[in-house]
């Protein structure tokens, strides 16, 4: 995935939208962890003591990647609720 510092247009879609940051981003989470997970589990189902090396390395690095992206959506959905309470809070 290439970085800049543009939005793609879909997502400034959903910001010209006021849609929030967090709900943007938990969505976005959400579509990377699936588009991991279809290269990762045909990796997993294979994973055994006759792997090949590139392919252990590959499943290790998915699967670490599924780990860190699983932390980041858990995060924002505890963001999203936090903001939620903190909102009600000040009615």
């Amino acid at each position: 995935m290439l970085v800049t510092d543009e939005l793609e247009p879909r997502i400034q879609k959903l910001v010209d939208a006021g849609i929030s940051g967090t709900d943007i981003l938990h969505g976005e989470l959400k579509n990377m962890m699936y588009e991991a997970e279809q290269q990762y589990l045909p990796l997993a189902e294979k994973a055994d003591s006759d792997e090949e090396y590139e392919d252990t390395i590959e499943r290790l690095t998915l699967q670490g990647y599924l780990d860190a992206l699983g932390e980041v959506y858990a995060l924002t959905y505890n963001l999203s609720f936090a903001i939620q309470e903190r909102t009600a809070a000040r009615g």
